[in-house]
């Protein structure tokens, strides 16, 4: 079955860019506005006129530079700053006196806080200090004293962007803590899944050739021995597994990415579980289903068949060829049961937990690996004398 790479991208960062876009604008008309509205403040008007035209079409021609943080140079970021301090410091060339001593605007007015803010986005806390500094000392420039206005804002200036700035820091590194989380748990399950495929197929023929080898002798004999060692080497690779290499986002705009291999669901359409154990059914192993539809998700009902094949392996490696099995299918309104019970001794306490220490996986990985996936579970049941019952609940999805 083709298999599709699903591509989930994490970023805090990009919705504060799109926000500093309309943050830049919208402070561009509002200081344009407020120009407008108290043209009589205005000693050399026309020196006012100049500057907004050039922070009308600077603010509009540079929104891609601000749409995130590889368009967003350091030149970028110099220039932009450079046209709002440029801005404060003309505040007193085109107001009045009266106009600076009262604690008007400045040119760029809040217009400014949108440079910093881009510093400590792009920088972090530390870019942020840097900027909101050169801002402070043009305001004091500007006002030719420090006033509790100019200070109250100031501050309130340095402290936002700080604080904007670090927090951009920590979502950056909880961005990348939780990328190599999801890349661990999808590794974990592709591994997990790999580890079934191997345990149904070619471990089952390994273990077959070992045991048909040692009872013929010979050159056979050698040859399941062969196999024997293959089996426990392939074995410990699977119980050992891989580890999941980090990855990291090509654009660092983009935020941390994350690829995990999934298999389409075919075209979604409910599959009859019936259909899929059909083909359990022999002479020693009597299949009882109800005699209408058993609906499950393609998924589900693949996986669901797949542990009851292993629960048969494990009838046929562990009791013998000749051992007789049962496959009960219940139907109920929220769960799908099914229980396989064979007529075999049992199995002795504390088997299975050696067997999986040994790397012998099919019942951790085979049964309950492929139920836990599906959100159900599977319960063994061994009494010695009396045979092995292993009853396997999926949830209707």
């Amino acid at each position: 079955m083709a298999k599709r790479e699903r591509v989930m991208r994490m970023s805090v960062e990009l919705p504060l860019w799109r926000a500093l876009t309309a943050y830049r604008v919208l402070t561009m008309l509002y200081a344009i506005g407020l120009f407008v509205a108290a043209t009589g403040r205005f000693a050399h008007p026309w020196v006012a006129v100049g500057y907004y035209a050039v922070l009308f079409v600077w603010t509009l021609a540079t929104l891609p530079r601000v749409a995130n943080a590889a368009s967003c140079t350091k030149r970028f970021l110099a220039v932009d700053l450079a046209v709002a301090l440029t801005g404060i410091l003309l505040t007193p060339v085109a107001v009045s006196h009266h106009s600076i001593v009262d604690g008007g605007p400045t040119l760029p007015s809040i217009w400014t806080a949108g440079s910093v803010l881009a510093f400590a986005i792009k920088g972090g806390w530390r870019w942020a200090a840097f900027a909101s500094t050169l801002v402070a000392v043009a305001n004091l420039v500007e006002r030719g004293a420090p006033t509790r206005d100019t200070v109250h804002n100031v501050i309130l200036v340095w402290v936002a962007s700080i604080a904007i700035g670090y927090v951009v820091e920590v979502a950056r590194a909880s961005e990348l803590t939780l990328a190599r989380a999801l890349e661990i748990e999808a590794a974990t399950r592709e591994r997990e899944r790999l580890a079934r495929d191997i345990h149904d197929g070619v471990l089952q023929v390994l273990a077959m050739v070992q045991r048909r080898g040692s009872a013929l002798g010979g050159e056979a004999a050698e040859l399941g021995r062969m196999a024997g060692e293959q089996e426990v080497a392939l074995r410990t690779l699977v119980s050992g597994g891989l580890l999941p290499v980090s990855r990291v986002s090509e654009d660092a705009a983009l935020g941390a990415v994350v690829r995990a291999v999934e298999e389409p669901d075919d075209d979604g359409s409910p599959v009859d579980l019936r259909m899929l154990l059909a083909r359990y059914a022999t002479a020693r192993v009597t299949l009882s289903e109800p005699g209408a539809p058993v609906p499950l998700t393609p998924v589900a009902a693949r996986e669901l068949a797949a542990a009851v094949g292993a629960a048969l392996d494990n009838v046929r490696e562990h009791v013998g060829e000749s051992a007789r099995a049962w496959i009960l299918v219940e139907d109920e309104p929220d769960t799908v049961i099914v229980t396989v019970r064979d007529d075999g001794p049992g199995i002795p306490e504390g088997r299975l937990a050696q067997a999986e220490g040994e790397g012998r996986l099919g019942v951790a990985l085979s049964i309950r690996g492929r139920l836990r996936e599906l959100g159900g579970a599977a319960e063994l049941i061994s009494v010695p004398g009396q045979g092995t019952e292993v009853e396997l609940k999926v949830p209707k999805v």
